[in-house]
C-alpha cells in the first residue's frame, strides 16, 4: 500500500512540474490537474478499502501522511479551479476584495481546527491511534459537507486524515492567493509608473545622454558601483523614452574628439548661468 500511494505522489508531482502550475497554477491547469488526480484517488480508495494493514502503524502512516499528502493536493487543484472559475469579471479593487475573502477562508479554518493543526505541527503521536486509525467510532467528529465530496467511504477515512490534508492544502493555497494579490498590486504598479514616466522624454542628442550615463557609472555613485553600463544604459532608455542602442561606438567616438566631456561641461555652464541669474534676481 505504502508503495503504491508513494508511486501516486510520484506521479501528481511529476506532472506539476511538467505542466509548471504549483502554486501560480492557471485555471485550466488546475482542472486538468483535478481530472489527473481523480481517477488515481479512486484507485487508492478501492484498494484501501479492501486491504488489510499489516499492523497499525502502517494504518496510521498511511492515513497520517500519505493519503493527507495526496488528498491536498486533490483538494488545492479543485479550490483554485474554483476560485478562478468564481472571480468576478470587474476592478482589480474587486478582484483583490474576492481574494481576500478567501485568505479569510482560510483563517477560518486554521482557527477552526489549531488543536490538529498544533498536534501535526508538533510532529505528536500519543493520539495517533484515535486520529489515525479506523478502529474506534469517531463520534465526536462531525464530517463537512465539503469532506463528504473526498471522502464518503468511512472506509477510506478517519476524520482527521482529511483535516490534515486541508492544512496541508491551505498552506499552498494561501501561497497562491497571496502571489495573486501581489501580481494585482504590481500590474497597478507598473501601469501608474508608465503613465508617470511615459510624458517624460529626452529630448536632447542621443550622444549626449550616452555621455551623461558613462559619466554617473563611473563615478561609482549609482548602486554604489555596482552596476555594468549595458544596464545602466536600458534603465535610461526605458526611463527617458529613447533607443540608446550603439551606446559603446558612441563612447569610442566620444574618447576620439577633441572634447571628450563636451555635454558634460555644457551641463556645467548651464547651470553656473542659472546660479549667476538666480543672484542676479534678488
Amino acid at each position: 500500500m505504502k508503495r503504491f500511494a508513494e508511486e501516486i505522489l510520484a506521479k501528481i508531482d511529476a506532472e506539476i512540474r511538467l505542466r509548471d502550475c504549483g502554486v501560480n497554477s492557471t485555471m485550466d491547469n488546475a482542472l486538468y490537474m483535478v481530472r489527473f488526480i481523480a481517477p488515481m484517488y479512486e484507485q487508492l480508495r478501492e484498494m484501501t478499502i479492501s486491504y488489510s494493514f499489516p499492523s497499525v502503524e502502517d494504518e496510521i502512516c498511511f492515513f497520517k501522511e500519505l493519503k493527507p499528502e495526496i488528498l491536498s493536493k486533490y483538494i488545492y487543484f479543485n479550490k483554485v479551479y474554483h476560485i478562478e472559475l468564481k472571480c468576478p469579471d470587474g476592478s482589480n479593487n474587486c478582484i483583490r476584495e474576492y481574494l481576500s475573502a478567501e485568505l479569510d477562508k482560510l483563517t477560518y479554518f486554521f482557527r477552526n481546527n489549531i488543536e490538529v493543526y498544533q498536534y501535526v505541527r508538533s510532529q505528536s503521536t500519543h493520539l495517533d491511534n484515535f486520529y489515525f486509525t479506523r478502529k474506534s467510532i469517531k463520534t465526536s467528529i462531525v464530517p463537512s459537507l465539503e469532506s463528504f465530496q473526498y471522502d464518503t467511504d468511512p472506509l477510506f477515512s478517519t476524520g482527521y486524515d482529511y483535516k490534515v490534508a486541508k492544512i496541508l492544502c491551505n498552506k499552498y493555497l494561501k501561497v497562491y492567493l497571496e502571489n495573486r494579490i501581489a501580481n494585482l498590486n504590481n500590474i497597478e504598479y507598473k501601469i501608474v509608473k508608465s503613465s508617470k514616466c511615459s510624458s517624460i522624454c529626452f529630448t536632447g542628442r542621443k550622444n549626449a545622454l550616452i555621455e551623461l550615463g558613462y559619466a554617473l557609472v563611473s563615478s561609482g555613485d549609482i548602486n554604489h558601483g555596482n552596476i555594468e553600463i549595458k544596464e545602466f544604459m536600458e534603465y535610461l532608455s526605458s526611463i527617458f523614452n529613447i533607443d540608446l542602442g550603439g551606446y559603446y561606438d558612441a563612447y569610442i567616438a566620444m574618447k576620439e574628439r577633441k572634447d571628450q566631456t563636451a555635454y558634460l561641461n555644457l551641463l556645467a555652464e548651464k547651470l553656473s548661468k542659472r546660479m549667476r541669474e538666480d543672484d542676479n534676481k534678488r
